[in-house]
C-alpha cells in the first residue's frame, strides 16, 4: 500500500481525486510560490520599494521558468521549509543578478508558502462546493419523488413511528446545505500573507500594509489586514468545514449501510461491489467509503494545534501533514455522495411491509395519544405498554387490543397520508432549499 491511498496506484480509485491531486501535488505547490514571488516582486517595483524593471522582470519569468521540485528535497529536509532552496534555484535559473536581486525581497518563507497555498485552496473550495451542490440536487430530486412514500422511521435501531422516505433523504440533504453556505463565507476570506521575519513587516518598505494590499489584489485574495503567521484560525476553520462535508456524506453512507442490508433490503443500490466467493453479494462500497472518509478526517482535523510565539515550526509542519489529506477526503466524499444519491431505488414493497407489521406496534405512539383524550396522558402511556407486551405474548395486533380494551375511544387512522405528519412537507421543503443553493439565493 502507498502511504497515501488518496494518490496510490493501487487505492486511487477508491479514494483518489484527480482534480484536487493535481491542486496538491509538488509542481503545483510549486507553480504557485512563484506566482506569489512574481506579483510580489511586481507590486514592489509599482511602489518603488524595488527597481519597476526588476520587479516587472521577476513577474513574468515567474510564470515562464520551470523549477523541478525534486530538485528542492535537499534543501527543504535541511530547511523545513521550501523557499529558501525555491529561491535560490530561481534566482539561478534567471541568469540575472541584477533583478534576481530583489527576489523574494522583505518576505519570509511562511508569507510565500502560505499564499501559494490559499491560492491552490482557492481552486479547490470552488470544487467541492460545486460536487455538493451537485449532490444536492440529486438528494433533492430523490426526496422529492418520494416525499409521499411510506417508511419506518427508526430510533436507536427500533422502529419507531410512520415517516417517508423523502423525509429521510432530506435528513441527509440539509448538512449538505450547510457545508455549501459554509463554503461560500469562507471562500472570499481566504487571504495573503505578507508580514515578514516576525510579523512586523519592516524589510517591506515604508508602507507594508499598502504592499500587502496591493499582493491581495494582484493575486485575487483577501487582505487579512494582519500577520496570521501564528494565527491559524482560518486554517482551523477549513478544517473544520473539511470535517463537516466528509461527516454530511457519512450520514446517508451510515444509513445505506442498514437499509440495503440482506434483512432489511428497504434500498437497492446500483452498482454495488462484487466478492471474490459469493456470487450473490451486492456489497455497499460507495456508502462504506463515505463513513470511512468522515472517520478519517475527523481524526486528521484533530491533530490540528495552535501555534507558539511568532511561528512555529511543529504546528505549520503538522498542517502539511494533515491539510492535503484533509480537502482530499472532502472532496471525494462530495463527488461521491452526488454519485450515489443517483443511485439509489427504495424499494416500496419491502417499505410498506415493514409498516403492515400484523401487531400493529408501530402505532403506539399514535393510540397512546388518543387514549389520552379519555385518561391522563401518563396512565394513556401505561397502558398501551401495557398492550403492546399483550399483544406480543399472544400475538395479536395492538390496535384491536386497544380498541377491544377502550371500545369508547375514537382511534386515529393507521394508514394514509394523515399518519405521515410533516414528513412530505419535509421532503419537498429541502428540496426547495437545494434548489435555491444551486441558483445562489441560499
Amino acid at each position: 500500500m502507498s502511504a497515501s491511498p488518496f494518490d496510490s496506484g493501487l487505492y486511487r480509485g477508491l479514494f483518489g481525486d484527480a482534480e484536487l491531486a493535481r491542486l496538491f501535488s509538488d509542481t503545483a505547490e510549486v507553480r504557485a510560490m512563484m506566482l506569489v514571488l512574481g506579483a510580489l516582486a511586481k507590486v514592489q517595483g509599482k511602489a518603488g520599494v524595488i527597481p519597476e524593471v526588476s520587479g516587472a522582470f521577476l513577474n513574468r519569468a515567474a510564470m515562464e521558468v520551470q523549477i523541478d521540485p525534486l530538485g528542492l528535497s535537499e534543501s527543504v529536509a535541511q530547511n523545513g521549509v521550501t523557499v529558501p532552496g525555491l529561491v535560490a534555484a530561481l534566482r539561478k535559473a534567471l541568469e540575472a543578478p541584477e533583478h534576481a536581486a530583489w527576489l523574494h525581497y522583505g518576505a519570509t518563507s511562511q508569507d510565500i508558502q502560505d499564499s501559494g497555498l490559499m491560492l491552490r485552496l482557492r481552486q479547490a473550495l470552488t470544487l467541492i462546493e460545486g460536487r455538493l451542490v451537485a449532490a444536492a440536487g440529486a438528494l433533492a430530486t430523490l426526496a422529492e419523488a418520494e416525499a409521499e412514500t411510506p417508511m419506518a422511521a427508526r430510533t436507536y435501531g427500533q422502529v419507531a413511528v410512520p415517516s417517508s422516505f423523502g423525509a429521510l433523504v432530506a435528513g441527509w440533504g440539509w448538512p449538505v446545505i450547510r457545508a455549501v453556505e459554509r463554503l461560500r463565507a469562507l471562500r472570499p476570506r481566504l487571504c495573503v500573507s505578507l508580514a515578514g521575519a516576525g510579523g512586523t513587516g519592516t524589510m517591506l518598505g515604508p508602507e507594508p500594509a499598502a504592499i500587502r494590499a496591493g499582493l491581495a489584489e494582484a493575486l485575487g485574495l483577501a487582505d487579512p489586514g494582519r500577520s496570521w503567521h501564528a494565527e491559524r484560525s482560518l486554517i482551523a476553520e477549513l478544517a473544520e468545514i473539511c470535517v463537516a462535508v466528509t461527516a454530511a456524506g457519512a450520514k446517508p453512507g451510515e444509513d445505506l449501510l442498514i437499509l440495503t442490508r440482506s434483512d432489511v433490503a428497504e434500498v437497492r443500490l446500483a452498482g454495488g461491489g462484487a466478492s471474490s466467493t459469493m456470487p450473490q453479494k451486492q456489497n455497499p462500497v460507495a456508502p462504506s467509503v463515505l463513513v470511512a472518509l468522515s472517520r478519517f478526517a475527523a481524526a486528521q482535523g484533530a491533530a490540528l494545534a495552535p501555534s507558539r510565539e511568532a511561528r512555529d515550526g511543529a504546528a505549520w509542519f503538522t498542517e502539511w501533514l494533515v491539510l492535503p489529506g484533509l480537502v482530499m477526503a472532502a472532496g471525494k466524499s462530495a463527488a461521491l455522495l452526488g454519485e450515489v444519491a443517483a443511485q439509489i431505488a427504495p424499494d416500496r414493497a419491502a417499505m410498506a411491509a415493514r409498516l403492515e407489521d400484523p401487531l400493529g406496534l408501530i402505532h403506539a405512539e399514535a393510540l397512546s395519544f388518543a387514549l389520552a383524550r379519555a385518561m391522563p396522558r401518563p396512565e394513556a402511556q401505561a397502558e398501551v405498554k401495557r398492550l403492546a407486551g399483550m399483544a406480543q405474548a399472544q400475538a395479536r395486533a395492538l390496535p384491536a387490543l386497544v380498541a377491544e380494551a377502550h371500545p369508547g375511544v375514537d382511534l386515529p387512522p393507521l394508514s394514509g397520508p394523515e399518519t405521515l405528519g410533516l414528513a412530505p412537507s419535509e421532503a419537498r421543503g429541502f428540496a426547495r432549499a437545494a434548489r435555491a443553493i444551486a441558483d445562489g439565493q441560499g
